[in-house]
């Protein structure tokens, strides 16, 4: 009996294949809970090749010095993807677009650096980029985190007094036959909804945070939250400002690299994912298309204010479009600082009233009766 070397050889790409296959999925698996490659690594990646290329080095030695300082297996992996096919005679743009890990934006920023010969700016101004964008997250996290504690802690207490604390004097103005006041039948009548249906409402949560979570990149969601969030009356400008100060660092930074301006609308469009701005920036795009001015067409639209059209308009006529667009991006990155802090410092205060207040009812609410007890056995 012989063996057949075709169906050896196939048995053997269909074992690799299938063991492809399951690396695939637990790559998946690993990008689903969590981005391999981040903001903040972009960051890193960006400056510390920015300052090698800088300093002489090619991107070959760079991106070797770079792999051999990260930490990650999986970090290392992939820069180490890009350095093989930039040794194997692609440029660096086209390895940063082939790992998938990397964004149009990023790529078409590069690929013009390579064309005009500054590409150690560029990786500079996209290391500035995320620099920013991870400041505005780590400033909005640190904005809502205080409160967020505030509140959660404030629901379990409540949640804790109706379910422990309640029932125990319901349970003593029953053998008392005591008359309830209306607060404190309210009270009770909530007590015994949360003891009944709390479990329910805990499930309800944790399905809608698991769909939100495997929903997250559903476009219809997206627009949906996004237009709301919008309509929140502080948190909507709030965020108007964040998104407007990475656009208008995006636009500084793709006029640095000499791309033109209507390629520069079409790649923040897609660079940053914020449903309203990206329908304003196409319709941005539309109107430059039919031959008006970018400040024109930024007119047409409520979500970029009079000081953004004002300057984009000087800019136009002293064509210092890069120069403008930096001092725009300062100035709401100043602005969206000092509203966080501000934000910040009059939330707490109202926080911990709400909380005192909530807090203050539950007891007058138990309390009522325990007087009206003490004056009847008086």
């Amino acid at each position: 009996m012989a063996f057949k070397l075709e169906n050896i050889q196939n048995k053997s790409a269909s074992q690799k294949k299938k063991r492809a296959t399951i690396e695939d999925l637990l790559k998946k698996e690993v990008v689903f809970f969590g981005q391999s490659f981040n903001n903040k690594k972009k960051q890193a990646f960006y400056m510390e090749l920015a300052v090698l290329l800088k300093a002489g080095i090619t991107f070959k030695e760079g991106l070797t010095l770079i792999v051999e300082s990260l930490n990650k297996k999986t970090d290392q992996e992939l820069i180490q993807t890009i350095l093989n096919d930039v040794i194997n005679g692609k440029p660096f743009s086209e390895a940063l677009w082939a790992s998938k890990s990397f964004s149009e934006y990023e790529f078409y920023s590069i690929k013009i650096g390579e064309e005009t010969g500054t590409t150690a700016k560029v990786c500079q101004e996209l290391g500035l980029f995320y620099e920013r964008k991870n400041e505005q997250k780590r400033i909005i996290i640190a904005a809502l985190t205080y409160p967020s504690i505030v509140l959660t802690t404030a629901v379990f207490v409540v949640v804790f007094m109706l379910n422990y604390v309640v029932p125990m004097f319901q349970d003593i103005f029953r053998q008392n036959n005591v008359e309830l006041p209306m607060l404190t039948k309210m009270i009770v009548k909530l007590s015994a909804a949360t003891k009944t249906y709390g479990i329910y409402g805990l499930l309800f949560i944790f399905i809608l945070i698991i769909l939100g979570r495997v929903f997250k990149d559903n476009p219809q969601l997206r627009k949906t939250t996004h237009h709301f969030v919008l309509k929140i009356p502080i948190l909507g400008k709030f965020m108007t400002k964040v998104y407007l100060a990475q656009f208008t660092q995006a636009v500084a930074l793709l006029t640095t690299a000499k791309v033109p301006l209507l390629n520069s609308i079409q790649m923040v469009k897609k660079m940053i994912r914020f449903v309203p701005l990206q329908e304003a920036l196409d319709k941005v795009e539309h109107s430059i298309l039919k031959g008006n001015s970018l400040s024109a067409s930024l007119k047409e639209n409520p979500l970029f204010d009079n000081r953004i059209i004002s300057l984009v308009k000087v800019a136009e006529e002293t064509n210092q479009t890069e120069y403008v667009f930096k001092q725009l991006s300062e100035q709401y990155n100043q602005e969206v600082v000092q509203q966080s802090k501000t934000m910040t410092t009059v939330l707490e205060p109202l926080i911990i009233l709400f909380v005192g207040v909530l807090v203050a009812i539950l007891l007058v609410a138990m309390y009522l009766p325990m007087f009206q007890l003490s004056s009847a056995i008086g």
